[in-house]
């Protein structure tokens, strides 16, 4: 996009900006959730129900994987909507490079040492017997991809921020459509059961990232790879990491908890409880990725405008992203009260495990309606730059609600001689009440501030 085009995002009305950039965000994002949607739906039906808690088990060592492509992808991409509305462009191009050069890096360094320690780390986070086999296949195919995976999450990102969020979801279209076509090929045909949806995940992904190094080796970009940039900057590397790290820190707690849970739920329960867990999550995973879309939507409006000094432009991008998202989580709460069989008749055929799961899905959406907000405002303050704060957010619902809860609450349950499985489930709904709290308190406490630079910005 050229430099002109860019300056939109410092005039445009901001309701216009947010449905031009977050509906391809909320597209790109949806279409992204079914990656891990679509292989959980063939494999739960094609291979069993173990096959399905062996793929919910691998999953938080994927995230892990996807966190670090966070670190990179989302740090750089907020360094460099600030960057463009500074239009310090050279900083902008030097950025793009070393999403590359980073990503590549960490990418080698997880590969390496996720398939030398594969099946211990796995075991920690949750596997039993029954299911090591499916989550180790799986998982090899995916970390042999793991630096291919890296550069796709990061120039993905790099797109949206430089003004293309059509081009990012068409490429991301692109990969699922393809993960899509070939599951069925690779599991049911092929007979390569798990394997074949790992390898079919890696391979949309390479298609997908030949489309983006084409948009970025156009020389009629703002930003785009040339000769003079190719090298790694030790500034742009610690600031894009230090923005990058709430997200991160985010991805990472995220992990922690599903190694958390599945180790909990295999403790009280077993690999049945696991299974439910997934498909839960996975149909929660759906509605937070449209969410994430708003996100994308709302970070270079936000970011830019914040640069420019456009205050007021800023906190309006904030206030409808936040309504936005809260209508969203909404629609989720609803849907899994009123229909949770509904869903979950989507990822398996088992009569028994389908008997189980409603009421711990129940109990997971009970208060999905409010998250809406602490997610928003986590975000706000990692694309104005406000690390700390973006962190504490991050860090709240999960490492210092959830993961206490679901630990201590199983025990008081028991105590109660009630049945400490339903302590863990209960631990999700309590653990998000609180963080809705927490991030009221937070961004009130910066209200007055915001409100100052929107009248100062005004004059």
């Amino acid at each position: 996009m050229s430099a002109p085009k860019i300056t939109e995002l410092g005039t445009q009305s901001i309701r216009s900006l947010l449905m031009k950039y977050a509906l391809p965000g909320i597209i790109a994002m949806t279409a992204s959730s079914l990656y891990n949607m679509v292989d959980s739906i063939f494999i739960g039906h094609g291979v069993g129900a173990m096959a399905l808690s062996g793929l919910t088990v691998a999953k938080p060592f994927m995230d892990i994987c996807a966190a670090f492509g966070t670190l990179v992808g989302v740090g750089a991409s907020s360094l460099v909507a600030i960057k463009l509305g500074e239009k310090d462009y050279r900083s902008a191009n030097d950025i793009l490079a070393n999403v590359i050069i980073l990503n590549v890096i960490l990418g080698a360094i997880i590969m390496v040492v996720g398939l030398f320690w594969l099946d211990p780390i796995l075991y920690a986070f949750g596997a039993s017997d029954a299911t090591i086999a499916y989550a180790h296949e799986y998982m090899e195919i995916i970390l042999w991809g793991n630096i291919l995976t890296h550069i796709y999450y990061g120039l993905n990102s790099m797109l949206r921020s430089v003004g293309h969020p059509r081009i990012s979801m068409y490429a991301t279209i692109l990969a699922v459509s393809l993960n899509v076509a070939l599951d069925p090929i690779f599991i049911f045909v092929l007979d390569m059961g798990v394997r074949g949806a790992a390898l079919a995940t890696i391979i949309s992904q390479l298609v997908s990232v030949i489309v983006e190094l084409i948009i970025f080796l156009n020389p009629k970009e703002v930003i785009h790879f040339h000769r003079g940039i190719w090298r790694l900057r030790r500034d742009i590397t610690m600031r894009a990491l230090g923005i990058g790290t709430a997200p991160f820190l985010m991805h990472m707690a995220a992990c922690f908890v599903v190694i958390v849970l599945n180790n909990q739920l295999l403790r009280y329960g077993g690999d049945m409880e696991i299974a439910t867990f997934g498909m839960t999550n996975r149909f929660i995973f759906f509605f937070v990725m449209i969410v994430m879309g708003i996100q994308q939507g709302m970070q270079p409006i936000v970011g830019y405008n914040y640069g420019a000094q456009l205050y007021h432009r800023m906190l309006r991008a904030f206030t409808l992203a936040v309504y936005c998202a809260t209508c969203v989580m909404s629609f989720l709460f609803l849907f899994g009260e009123i229909c949770p069989e509904g869903f979950i008749r989507l990822f398996t055929h088992d009569e028994l495990l389908i008997a189980q799961s409603i009421t711990p899905a129940r109990i997971m959406l009970a208060v999905m309606f409010a998250i809406g907000f602490p997610m928003i405002t986590g975000n706000f303050y990692t694309s104005i730059g406000m690390a700390p704060k973006a962190i504490f957010l991050s860090l709240t619902r999960q490492v210092l609600f959830l993961i206490p809860l679901i630990i201590g609450l199983p025990l008081l349950f028991e105590s109660l001689g009630i049945a400490p499985i339903w302590g863990v489930w209960w631990s999700w709904p309590i653990s998000d009440s609180l963080s809705v709290i927490i991030a009221m308190i937070v961004f009130n406490r910066d209200r007055r501030k915001f409100k100052f630079l929107k009248v100062t910005s005004k004059n």
